[in-house]
C-alpha cells in the first residue's frame, strides 16, 4: 500500500508534528507500506541532524519561505508550502491514501488534489487552528476563513485524527463528527531518555522548549523570574525554541542581570534532551480563558521522559498529567504561583529512583510507537476500503 503524509514540517525539525509524523511514517513502512513525505527543506543549522529512515520511506523536501526564527509560521509561509504542493501532491505516483498535517490551508489543497485524483485522505487533528488565531488576535474575518478552511477540510477527509478527547468534543461543538476517531497523543521519546549527556551551567536552571507563542503564554515564567531570583539569585532561567512570545521575553530578560535568562533558536531533539536532563525543572503553559484549554503541551512527555520533572501553569490536560503521575508541580497562571513553585522546586532535591520512575512511567505509556501503529491501521482501513468500492464500481 502507498501512503503519501503532507506536511510543512517534519524531521528533522523538532516539534510535536515531526514526532508524531515521524513515528507514523516508521510504523506504516514496518508494516509493509511505501511511504511517501511531502514536506519542507529543513533549515540549514539542522542538516546535521537529519534522522535515518527505512529504505520504505521516500521524503521529498521542497524550499519554503521561513520567518524570521526559520519556522514555517504565517500565511506567506504557509503558502510558500501549499501552492507548490499543489503541483507536487497532483503529479506523484498515485497513492492509496494521503494523510494531511495542519494548517488548515494544507488540508484545504489535499482535499481539492484527491478530490480530482479520487484518491481517500485523512486529516491529523492536533489542535483547532482557528482558535488558536482567535488566541492570537487575529482579525474576525481571519478567523472566520480560517475556521472555514478548517471545517472545509476535515468535512471532506475520510478519517479526522484526533490528539484528545478535548480537541474530539471541540470538533463537535463545530460541527465535525461523523468521521473523527480519538487515537491519543504522545512524543518519539528515542532522543529522550534518562541516561545521556546533560547540560551544567554550574548554576541551577529552569528550561522551557519548543514553541511560546500567545496559546501557551510562556512569558508568565519570565515574568515570575525577577521573584525568583530576589530569593535565588543563583538562579537562571533558559529558553530553547521560537514562537511569537519570544521577542517579548527578550524584553524581559533585558531588564534582569546579565545570564539571568538566556534565550536560544530551536535545535535537535538530542540537544534538547541535553538541556532538560540538567535542569531543576522543565517548564510548559497553556493561558487559560483563551478558548484552548483542551490543550496539552507534549513538550511535558519530552521532559518526564528526561526523569525531570515539569511546573505547568494552567489548567486542564496539563494539570491532569502531573497529578496522574505525582511528579512536578501544578500551579495556577499568575506570576506569585509560578514564582512560589519555581522557588520551591529549586530547594527540593530529586532523588534518582524518582527520576528513574518517571522516566519509566513515560516510556510506558506516552510513547508516540503504539499511537503511530494505530493511526497507521486506520489509514490502511480507510485505504481498502476505498479500494472495495473501486473495485465494485
Amino acid at each position: 500500500m502507498r501512503i503519501t503524509i503532507v506536511s510543512r514540517i517534519f524531521a528533522p525539525e523538532p516539534g510535536a508534528a515531526s514526532f508524531r509524523l515521524g513515528a507514523l511514517a516508521r510504523a506504516c513502512a514496518e508494516a509493509g507500506n511505501s511511504v511517501c513525505v511531502l514536506t519542507s527543506a529543513p533549515p540549514s543549522q539542522l542538516n546535521a541532524g537529519l534522522i535515518e529512515f527505512p529504505d520504505n520511506v521516500q521524503i521529498k523536501r521542497a524550499k519554503v519561505l521561513r520567518d524570521r526564527a526559520g519556522y514555517v509560521r504565517g500565511y506567506a509561509q504557509y503558502m510558500s508550502f501549499d501552492i507548490p504542493l499543489m503541483a507536487r501532491l497532483l503529479f506523484a505516483r498515485r497513492p492509496d491514501i494521503v494523510l494531511a498535517e495542519p494548517p488548515p490551508t494544507t488540508g484545504a489543497v489535499v482535499r481539492l488534489i484527491c478530490a480530482m485524483r479520487r484518491v481517500p485522505y485523512a486529516y491529523y487533528a492536533a489542535d483547532i487552528w482557528s482558535d488558536a488565531s482567535q488566541t492570537a488576535g487575529a482579525p474576525s474575518f481571519v478567523v472566520k476563513i480560517v475556521r472555514w478552511l478548517e471545517k472545509f477540510a476535515m468535512r471532506g477527509a475520510q478519517r479526522v485524527l484526533s490528539v484528545s478527547d478535548g480537541v474530539s468534543e471541540r470538533l463537535r461543538e463545530l460541527s465535525v463528527s461523523r468521521n473523527v476517531r480519538t487515537i491519543g497523543n504522545g512524543s518519539d521519546l528515542a532522543a529522550f531518555s534518562l541516561e545521556g549527556p546533560a547540560k551544567n551551567l554550574r548554576r541551577p536552571y529552569f528550561v522551557y522548549t519548543g514553541t511560546a507563542s500567545e496559546v501557551h503564554g510562556a512569558r508568565i515564567f519570565a515574568d515570575a523570574f525577577a521573584d525568583v531570583q530576589r530569593v535565588r539569585p543563583d538562579a537562571a532561567l533558559v529558553f530553547v525554541g521560537q514562537g511569537s512570545e519570544f521577542p517579548v521575553i527578550k524584553e524581559i530578560a533585558a531588564d534582569l542581570p546579565e545570564g539571568s535568562i538566556s534565550v536560544f533558536p530551536r535545535t535537535t531533539p538530542s540537544e534538547v534532551a541535553r538541556w532538560l536532563r540538567g535542569a531543576a525543572a522543565a517548564l510548559a503553559s497553556v493561558k487559560p480563558d483563551s478558548g484552548y484549554d483542551f490543550a496539552f503541551p507534549t513538550k511535558m512527555y519530552a521532559a518526564t521522559s528526561c526523569g525531570t520533572p515539569v511546573i505547568y501553569a494552567g489548567t486542564g490536560p496539563g494539570k491532569a498529567f502531573i497529578d496522574t503521575i505525582g511528579y512536578g508541580i501544578a500551579t495556577d497562571y499568575d506570576v506569585e504561583s509560578v514564582a512560589t513553585s519555581m522557588i520551591s522546586m529549586l530547594e527540593r532535591e530529586q532523588a534518582r529512583a524518582d527520576r528513574q520512575r518517571a522516566s519509566a512511567w513515560a516510556r510506558e505509556n506516552v510513547d508516540i510507537g503504539a499511537i503511530a501503529t494505530s493511526a497507521c491501521n486506520i489509514l490502511e482501513s480507510v485505504a481498502s476500503e476505498h479500494q472495495k468500492k473501486l473495485t465494485k464500481q
